[in-house]
Parts: C-alpha cells; structure tokens; sequence
C-alpha cells in the first residue's frame, strides 16, 4: 500500500521552526491590550483640524502624532497578519484582521484631513512653514506630500475614499481564501509511489520531479481546480483591475499604471523600456527551451516541463541548518555584521520553515520597525530554489534591519522597487558561491541551468506578467469587459510570444493568469524584472571593486527610503533610467545559455 504524505496541523510544528512574534508581542492578549489603547487614541486627530496653517508648531505636533499612531497601526498589523498566514483558516486571526483593518480605515478616515488641508496652504506661507527648524524631522515627507497635490482631493472626497479601504482590499482577501484554503487539489503520486497533497506549496516540488509523467499528472490535476473556478476567479481579477481604474480615474491619473508608478517617481519610459528590450532578447529565450527540449530527449516541451533541473539525475539536498550555512557563506563579501546578523535570525526565529496546513503559499520577508525582519518560508530539502528562495528573503531582511537601523521611523520602510534589488543581488552572490564550489563539468552545468532559470523566471517571466497587467488594464480603462475570455485570449497571446512557436502551450496554461497573487495588487512585478537587472549590475560591481563599491551598497541597504529609489540606486552604482541594465542583464543571460549547451 502506498504511503500518503500529509501536511502537518500549525498545533503539530515544532515552535523552534516557527517565528517568534513576542517583540511585537508576547501573546494575543497583549495585542489586545495595545489595539483597544491604539483604538481609543484616534479622536485625537480632531484636535488639530483645520489648525494646520496656523503654526509650524502645530503641524509638526499634527504629523508626530500622525507618526506615532502609524508606528502604532503598523505593529499591530504587522502582528495580525503574520498570524493569519500561518493557518489562514483560523477564524480567530482572521477576525484579528479583520477588527484592525476596520480600525485602520477608521484612523484613515480621522486623518483624512490632513494631506488636503497641508495642500490648501498657499505656496508663500508654504515657503515659510517649510524652513521652521520645528518641522526638518519631516521636510522630506512634506516635499514628497507636495508632489500630489494635483491629485488630492477635497476633505470630505478624501474622507469617502479612506472610508472604502477595507472593500479596496476585498478583491485580494477573496483570491488568498479561495487559493490558499478552500480549493483542493487532491493528492497525486510522486516518483517514489508515495501519495502527496497537492497544494499551491507542492505543486512546485512535483513539477521538478525527474519524472515526466509526475510532473504532467501533477499540472493537468492542479490546473482542474482552476478550470473549475474560471467564472469566479475571473470575477475576482476584474474587480480587482476595476478598483486600480476606478481610484487612477478617482484622483486625475492619465492611468492605473501611472498611479502606481507616480509614488516611486519612476516614468513610464522604464515599464516601456524593460517590455521593449526582452521582446528584442526572446529568440535567447526560446534557443534556451529548444536546448532544454533536446536535452532531456523530448518530442515537445510543455511547461511543466521547464523547471525540472535538465540534468535531473543529480540530487542537491540541503537541510535548513545547511541552507542557512552555505548562504551565509556566499554573503561574505558583504561583511562582518550582515553574516553574523544574518546568520543569527536565520538559525534562531526570524523565519516559519516548513509548510503545514493552511498556510500561506510561497514565501515572503515582513519588515518590522519594532519587531523582527520576518521570513515566511515553505522549506523543502530537496528543493534547490528553496535555498535561493531564503537568499532572497534574507536580502529583504537584511535590508529590512539596515534600514530600521540607521532610519526614522518616517523614512525606513523601503519601497518594493528598491527592495528586489536586495533580494535577488543575494541570489547573485549565491549562484557565484556555489558555481566555484563545482567540482566537475555536471554540477557547474546544473548551477548554470539554475541561473538560467532564475534570470528567465525574474526578468523574462515577470516581463511577461508585467505586459498582461498594462494590456487589462488598459482594456478596462478603453471599456472593454473583461470576461474568462478576454483573459485567456490575451495570456495566451503572451504565452505564445514569450514561449516561442515550437513550445506547446497546454490549454490549461491559459488560465494562470487566474492564480498569480501579484495580479490582484498590480503594478508590482516588473520591479522583479527591474530588481534582478540592477542587482546583476550591482554585484559585480561589489566583487570586482573595493571598500568603496561595498560602502556604497551597504548604504543604499541602510537609506530606507530616504532618497527615491532611482536615485538611491544611481548613488550606489546603476541608472535605470538607461536601458542598459537590462540590456546586459538579457546578453547575460544568452550568454549562459551558450556556455550550457558547451557543457552539455
């Protein structure tokens, strides 16, 4: 009889492989003690209304409060969310949740008044107000505050729109339940006959399976679910598109993409740019499926087909305490105090190892002003990416502890922009560690096949998410309805741009678009792209330099937000203004895929 491989209950982990939340706080009574004090405090944004201009006294009072109550929010949020992903069908986290969210649109409501009254001030008493020693702590802030003044509204506009946040973010709660807790996807059996659950966290596991017929069962029984759930996921996703038109058009954007990109103060030329220089580089791409194709002696290539590690055959296991060793290692270059900072975290409680029951999909780093850089993982040994994967967090982390380090609570948190450039600058310093480790001409070829997919995963693939998200939207915002139809005919146009003719396209690959979370909160994965083709830029300039380069990198990790993010990364040594990070990035990688097809 086979075995069947279940995913253990949250009660039966081990709390050494769990986080540690007790420096946000040390048990959910003492959350609630701090969310009834947090709750109580907001009427004290009353004090201050319509006495902004008056003094820079009072709005430099008006903007700590602010500042405080926030710091307040964050950490209590920070709490209530973490907790919600350990097992996201836990009602009682997802009542947490839901309570703070409902005092947070609360607090936006009752702070509402503020960026509109700042705005009503006339530029000569601006002038004035800006230059009070009183207020330098916010100068930055208050600069940056001033840039939206063409699309601030009037405070009882302002009001209606934070009254709306938590229905904002329904589009993306509804996927993550749906996804990560009420669809089953069964069990399918792997190449050791053992049955396992599918879920969102396995299914990437069996699609590196050596065996082909694990991998193709695996995929066609995963996507049945979504087949199954096409009108509803549908549904979800054009509301969720719908919401970014409605709130770019509620506030005078040209677009959804400009709303998103005006934050950051990155023009669209660099969303265009990264588009244009991966559509020019798809042939590399596609000789890359072609020699994948040959080498693993197949008639055709699918999809699931393109994570197995070509040279299969060669198992690369790594346990936790040997994942955390060898990244480690490869981040000396970066110094004394992020190894053993980071080595510390990672093999004390700063992360959540190991997949259980409903648990949140994937992995991700969660940044704390008052707790610890937090790392949810989904860890399997036998996984190489897993260990690129906690590369790539730990950069989060790092970048995270750096910035809370040497930054005002005001200015620490990072942007996403800046951020994948930490995360995937480690993976370079991995793929390098690991490459002149190689003994023989079989384990450099596996390395170099793992870099491969790692830049055709990053850069090319969320290229391609990028353009499905400017394409939608773009129809929203021309009227067109945005049926299961209409979604499936424009990703399997990308799919069959970016894939190439000789690659068959599965009919079920259509309906990805349905199960990227990225999707539900848009605008965000061509910063991977962007991220990636810095970080390749910026590692080597670590390697190859001095004190300096490594100075300058360690301070754009330690300037939070500071600086907008294309300055920041100007000053540490890469303009992505210029298409030529990408550019490289892309000659890289036809680069590695030439040196492949030598090895193999």
């Amino acid at each position: 009889m086979n075995d069947i491989q279940r995913l253990p209950t949250r009660a039966e982990v081990a709390e050494s492989d769990t986080w540690d939340l007790s420096r946000l706080y040390t048990s959910d009574e003492d959350w609630e003690n701090a969310f009834g004090q947090w709750e109580s405090r907001l009427d004290g944004y009353e004090a201050f209304r319509g006495k902004l201009a008056e003094s820079p006294t009072l709005l430099a009072e008006c903007l700590a409060f602010d500042s405080e109550l926030d710091r307040l929010g964050e950490r209590l949020g920070n709490y209530a969310y973490l907790r919600t992903t350990e097992d996201q069908a836990n009602s009682h986290y997802q009542r947490m949740i839901g309570r703070f969210q409902n005092v947070a649109t609360r607090a936006g409501e009752a702070s509402s008044y503020i960026r509109p009254e700042i705005l009503a001030i006339d530029e000569v008493q601006w002038a004035a107000l800006i230059d009070a020693p009183e207020l330098a702590p916010y100068r930055l802030l208050l600069e940056r505050l001033v840039r939206y003044r063409p699309h601030t509204l009037t405070g009882r506009e302002e009001e209606l729109l934070a009254m709306q946040g938590e229905m904002a973010g329904a589009t993306s709660k509804i996927f993550r339940q749906l996804h990560d807790a009420d669809l089953k996807f069964g069990f399918v059996e792997n190449e050791q006959g053992e049955k396992v659950e599918l879920t969102p966290s396995t299914f990437s596991q069996l699609l590196i399976s050596p065996e082909r017929e694990v991998r193709k069962n695996a995929f066609h029984q995963f996507y049945q679910q979504f087949t199954a759930h096409e009108n509803s996921l549908s549904a979800i996703l054009c509301g969720s598109i719908q919401k970014d038109v409605y709130y770019a058009r509620a506030r005078g954007y040209a677009s959804a993409r400009d709303k998103a990109l005006f934050a950051d103060k990155v023009p669209a030329s660099v969303y265009d740019n990264l588009i244009a220089s991966v559509r020019k580089n798809l042939p590399a791409l596609h000789g890359y499926y072609d020699l994948r194709r040959r080498k693993m002696n197949l008639d055709a290539i699918h999809h699931y087909d393109t994570y197995v590690p070509i040279l299969s055959d060669l198992e690369v296991e790594h346990s936790w305490d040997q994942a955390v060793d060898v990244v480690c290692e490869s981040l000396q270059p970066l110094g004394t105090e992020y190894c053993e900072t980071l080595r510390q975290g990672l093999s004390g409680r700063w992360c959540d190892r190991y997949p259980n029951q409903g648990k949140q999909s994937g992995a991700f780093s969660y940044g704390t002003y008052d707790g610890d850089p937090y790392i949810m993982m989904n860890y399997k040994p036998r996984v190489l990416n897993d260990v690129f994967t906690l590369a790539h967090e730990a950069g989060h982390s790092m970048h995270s502890y750096f910035s809370s380090q040497h930054q005002p609570f005001e200015y620490y948190n990072y942007t996403i922009f800046v951020a994948e450039v930490a995360s995937t600058f480690n993976e370079q310093l991995l793929t390098q560690h690991l490459r002149s480790q190689a003994t023989d001409d079989r384990q450099k070829a596996y390395l170099l096949n793992n870099e491969i997919d790692d830049i055709r995963g990053t850069i090319i693939r969320q290229t391609m998410f990028a353009e499905f998200e400017k394409i939608t939207h773009e129809m929203c915002e021309a009227g067109e309805p945005l049926t299961v139809d209409a979604f499936k005919s424009v990703y399997h146009g990308l799919l069959q741009d970016y894939f190439g003719p000789e690659f068959v396209i599965d009919d079920e690959l259509s309906l990805e678009c349905l199960r990227i979370p990225h999707f539900y909160r848009a605008f965000y994965v061509y910063k991977y792209a962007t991220g990636l083709s810095a970080a390749i830029a910026l590692s080597q300039r670590v390697l190859q330099g001095g004190d300096q380069e490594l100075n300058d990198y360690l301070a754009f990790l330690k300037g939070g937000c500071s600086q907008y993010p294309l300055d920041l990364l100007r000053d540490a040594g890469v303009d992505l203004e210029q298409p030529e990070p990408v550019d490289t990035a892309l000659r890289h990688f036809a680069s590695l895929v030439d040196e492949l097809e030598s090895l193999l």
